[in-house]
């Protein structure tokens, strides 16, 4: 994701209505870029196609059942895009609830060398970072205790 998206203190209600409408953001954003890379990815399967017809062996020419299954195997590679997108989107909604509920707990880093409130919550490309009262930040990730 090239963009960021922060939730501020505040209601838990106001909270999780942000990291709703981050993740949202952030899926449209990631399906905007699939559909973009399928179509590439299409547009060249289809030039590789002609690309073959145009220089098959005219005495021993490619039958259509070949192309027809050339064509299945890509749609299901183009179906399998599409569902990693919507498991990407999935999981970032994910993050965003579980983030939102962070803001106002007293959390402790992996590694137990920072502790403080969380301030906010921010989802960067390499995950969600926890700002905290302290003015430090702790990553969100295994090991880090919430309380």
């Amino acid at each position: 994701m090239s963009s960021s998206a922060a939730i501020n203190t505040g209601s838990s209600d106001a909270a999780a209505d942000a990291a709703k409408a981050a993740a949202a953001k952030a899926a449209a954003e990631k399906k905007a870029a699939a559909a973009k890379q399928t179509t590439l990815n299409y547009d060249n399967f289809l030039k590789l196609l002609m690309a073959q017809m145009k220089n098959q062996n005219p005495t021993d020419p490619m039958k259509s059942t070949e192309y027809m299954g050339q064509l299945a195997t890509f749609s299901q590679v183009e179906q399998s895009v599409n569902t990693n997108s919507k498991l990407d989107a999935l999981l970032a909604s994910s993050a965003m609830s579980q983030a939102g509920n962070l803001v106002g707990r007293s959390v402790t880093s992996a590694d137990r060398t920072t502790t403080g409130t969380v301030t906010s919550v921010e989802m960067t490309k390499d995950g969600l970072v926890a700002h905290l009262d302290s003015g430090k930040d702790v990553p969100y990730e295994v090991g880090m205790t919430v309380s």
